[in-house]
């Protein structure tokens, strides 16, 4: 039997436990779900930093009782001097640097969301920045224990990475990746910490830790100024929101691949498909999934750029005429270029109803590798998520890229109130849609809906194939149905981290809060 933590309090799922830990240490200390998300997101980029940091990007999704629901988008942009021009000056015509300090080339803006969404919360009641942050210094300064995936991915990824200014002093402590169960410290990072426990989180972009990255910044050859980090501002934005027979889903819209995960759902649920983990199930959200990524691929980038917007792609008439396309017994022919990243999803509940769905990333694995000495900052890649070529996601000044980032949220018809999401780039939709569909469309259990066998199609984390992949726990008739229709299937490990590091969370009409977390990673859901 798989249980969900279940309590009337506080509950907060992650997928390292220490960060859920620390998120339930501040609403026991009587904070708000916003202020356990800021602790949390803080701890896991100290205890997770091969999946995300406080150099990335991260994307909220707020519910709050009797409000809408409010997004805040937290998209680094591109430097000032961030042209196809400087990069072809430098050797880059056709695709963008994806290690080292050109790939570093978008401001980290993930601080500033923290800071928009503490701004939600009424200053006579905010807890200081002191406590958000305590565990996650307190784990800079006395060390993590390296998790078995921090240890395989610095190993699998070292040729990229060991030669990136200040990685390999920070992350490969002797001169070699740690072992799974080492110690590994960062008093860099543990400074910077203090700084903004101190001085704000606005130190970040306009105070002392912004012109030691300016400096570095220039000096390691990126695109990135000072002037960068003081005009850079999170937002927050109007969420994408679509209608099913289950309820209304929510995501972030554009440059985030949300507006495809409200797609998937929004095509699946057309299909009428009656049972859960049948051929019609995996098959039609499959098929669901190739329509929307062939509208991602063509037209996602930066809001600002596109035409049409992305509500446009959400509009019934336009959703009915896609679903018609979908061939319910034969699979289109795949593949497409794939949109690689690694990630954390988390999520929050207090007891007074608020719900939050967030996440934060570095987009490949540790980042662009370029690591500030004095800071301990390892910078994102998120760049490299631009193209070169003329289009909506075309590398300009001041623009945003691509983004595989994307939280969910659900008001269920019934009243209960779920967030839910994964890690695991172009992967994220397709295991938020296995995630809702069996809970809220199939009423699988939460913790099962997490745990039951899921499939990629496409690359992702590692993967360097385009095929459907299925771990390894689906019946042989169902898989075998898959190839007969037409699909190109590979059998990938029972519980593998190419399907992602989901986690859910929901809170029921009666105040039951519910959290789920995936055993694919080190996490844990916690409630009381």
């Amino acid at each position: 039997m798989l249980h969900s933590a279940k309590g009337l309090n506080g509950c907060v799922t992650a997928p390292h436990l220490a960060a859920a830990l620390a998120g339930r240490d501040v609403l026991a200390a009587g904070g708000t779900a916003i202020e356990a998300m800021v602790a949390a997101a803080a701890t896991i980029a100290v205890t997770y930093p091969h999946m995300n940091g406080i150099g990335g990007d991260g994307f909220w999704l707020i519910h709050r009782p009797g409000e809408a629901p409010v997004a805040i988008s937290a998209a680094g942009r591109a430097a000032g001097l961030a042209t196809p021009a400087w990069y072809a000056e430098r050797g880059h015509t056709e695709t963008m640097p994806t290690r080292g300090p050109l790939a570093a080339l978008t401001v980290p803006a993930t601080i500033s969301g923290w800071a928009k969404a503490l701004d939600l919360v009424p200053d006579t009641r905010r807890l200081p920045l002191a406590t958000l942050l305590r565990a996650a210094i307190g784990y800079t300064r006395d060390g993590i224990v390296v998790t078995g995936n921090q240890a395989d991915t610095t190993r699998a990824k070292l040729d990229g990475l060991k030669d990136v200014p200040g990685f390999a002093e920070v992350f490969l402590p002797g001169g070699a990746p740690p072992r799974a169960g080492d110690v590994l410290r960062q008093p860099a990072l543990a400074r910077t910490l203090e700084t903004l426990a101190s001085d704000g989180l606005d130190a970040f972009y306009r105070g002392s830790i912004a012109a030691a990255h300016g400096a570095f910044l220039e000096a390691a050859g990126s695109p990135l100024r000072n002037a960068d980090f003081q005009r850079f501002e999170a937002e927050i934005v109007e969420p994408l929101s679509v209608e099913l027979s289950a309820g209304t889903l929510y995501n972030l819209p554009p440059p985030t691949q949300g507006v495809s995960a409200l797609m998937i759902l929004a095509l699946f649920d057309r299909l009428k498909v009656a049972e859960a983990d049948g051929f019609d199930h995996l098959h039609g959200l499959i098929e669901a999934t190739k329509q929307a990524f062939i509208l991602r691929n063509a037209g996602l980038g930066d809001p600002d750029r596109m035409n049409p917007p992305a509500t446009a792609w959400l509009a019934p008439d336009r959703l009915d005429a896609l679903a018609g396309r979908i061939d319910r017994r034969t699979a289109l022919p795949w593949p497409h270029v794939a949109k690689p990243g690694d990630t954390i999803w988390m999520g929050a509940a207090d007891r007074e109803g608020t719900v939050v769905s967030f996440i934060q990333s570095v987009f490949w694995e540790f980042g662009s590798g370029l690591t500030c000495p004095q800071t301990g900052v390892t910078f994102q890649n998120r760049g490299a998520g631009f193209s070169l070529q003329p289009g909506p996601n075309e590398l300009g000044p001041y623009r945003r890229p691509f983004h595989t980032l994307n939280p969910a949220l659900a008001h269920l018809k019934d009243g209960r109130v779920m967030a839910y999401g994964t890690m695991g780039g172009e992967g994220q939709p397709q295991t938020q849609a296995a995630v809702f569909s069996r809970y809220a469309l199939y009423g699988e259990g939460l913790q099962l809906a997490v745990t039951a066998p899921r499939w990629l199609l496409g690359r992702t984390w590692g993967e360097a194939t385009t095929t459907l992949k299925l771990e390894d726990r689906f019946p042989p008739p169902l898989v075998e149905a898959l190839r007969a229709a037409g699909h190109e299937v590979e059998i990938i490990a029972p519980f593998s981290d190419a399907a992602g590091h989901a986690g859910a969370l929901v809170r029921h009409p009666s105040g039951v809060l519910e959290g789920a977390s995936d055993p694919r990673a080190d996490g844990g859901a916690v409630a009381y």
